[in-house]
């Protein structure tokens, strides 16, 4: 599979949904139904099979580490430096800062490592950090802002991974993976078409998310922000990730798998996150599309400076 060829079904899928609310053959709640369920229904489905089925053990610490260190400093400007700069609502930050730093490890990410760096086993690694560790972050801040009064709820706050179908999802995948657990045969078939149905679905919903009427002016995603967020994620993050690489004495394969991974564009969980809880979906949809298109040229000067 050729690099191209790894983006080809996400600009596919992406215009289809455009394409079709153009048409008006999906109605004008397209893309809200299609976010609600892969987020409440796929995107759980697919957490789960993933990290059921992924060992646990045998990972190498410092590659993780140079990737998370460039998700942290790129996130943590994207949601303090950028959203405050642009003088966005403190609800609205989190999703800028998963915009700058919350890479698209799934449908891009696999085709993409498997190409580039040869195997996905690294991969893996990046999907466990972003799901355990940075998605909890992002949804609890979303959880405290939606709240009217914006008040810190310790028990709404603790509850959030029952009530979560993500974090729920999640938790209960690394547990079967801990105990050994398997699915019997039906309900693992049942929630393998579930899972099947989140990339292609989320790629739909966000080109329908590009047809709407248009958002509000304090919605609208200016051209100055949205070119910071691309420059977090396509330029500052493989950097960063380079610079901590270099620090910790990687090997020349780890650091390619380190810097390919941090350079990979925004995930789509990030639109599907703004429109449940009803901030920056603007911003987040337009990010997507654009990190996805820029990265195919980011990318392949990245693996051919380093590989």
């Amino acid at each position: 599979m050729s690099l191209v060829s790894a983006f080809v079904p996400i600009w596919v899928l992406t215009a289809v949904g455009y394409a079709a609310c153009r048409r008006g053959l999906l109605g004008e709640a397209a893309a809200s139904v299609l976010g609600r369920f892969v987020f409440h229904l796929a995107m759980p489905a697919a957490l789960f099979l993933t990290l059921s089925r992924m060992p646990l053990s045998g990972f190498d610490g410092r590659p993780l580490l140079a990737f998370g260190l460039s998700t942290a400093v790129v996130v943590g400007i994207g949601w303090a430096g950028a959203g405050r700069l642009s003088g966005r609502a403190p609800g609205e930050r989190p999703i800028r800062g998963m915009a700058a730093g919350y890479v698209n490890s799934a449908n891009l990410g696999i085709p993409i490592a498997t190409q580039v760096l040869g195997n996905v086993s690294f991969l893996a690694e990046v999907v466990l950090f972003q799901v355990l560790v940075v998605t909890p972050v992002i949804l609890v801040a979303l959880d405290r802002h939606a709240d009217p009064a914006g008040r810190i709820r310790v028990r709404r706050i603790a509850s959030l991974p029952v009530r979560n179908p993500v974090i729920l999802a999640s938790l209960l995948g690394l547990a079967c993976s801990a105990a050994g657990l398997r699915l019997p045969a039906a309900a693992d078939a049942s929630l393998t078409l579930l899972a099947g149905a989140a990339v292609p679905a989320a790629l739909v919903a966000l080109g329908a998310s590009l047809h709407r009427t248009g958002p509000s002016p304090a919605e609208r995603a200016e051209p100055a922000e949205l070119a910071v967020i691309t420059a977090l994620k396509l330029v500052a993050q493989p950097i960063i990730a380079y610079a901590a690489g270099l620090a910790l004495h990687l090997s020349a394969p780890q650091l390619l798998a380190a810097v390919v991974c941090a350079g990979l564009p925004t995930a789509q969980n990030t639109f599907i996150f703004a429109q449940e809880y009803g901030v920056g979906e603007e911003l987040a949809s337009r990010a997507v599309v654009v990190t996805t298109t820029l990265s195919l040229a980011t990318l392949a000067l990245a693996a051919t400076l380093l590989g």
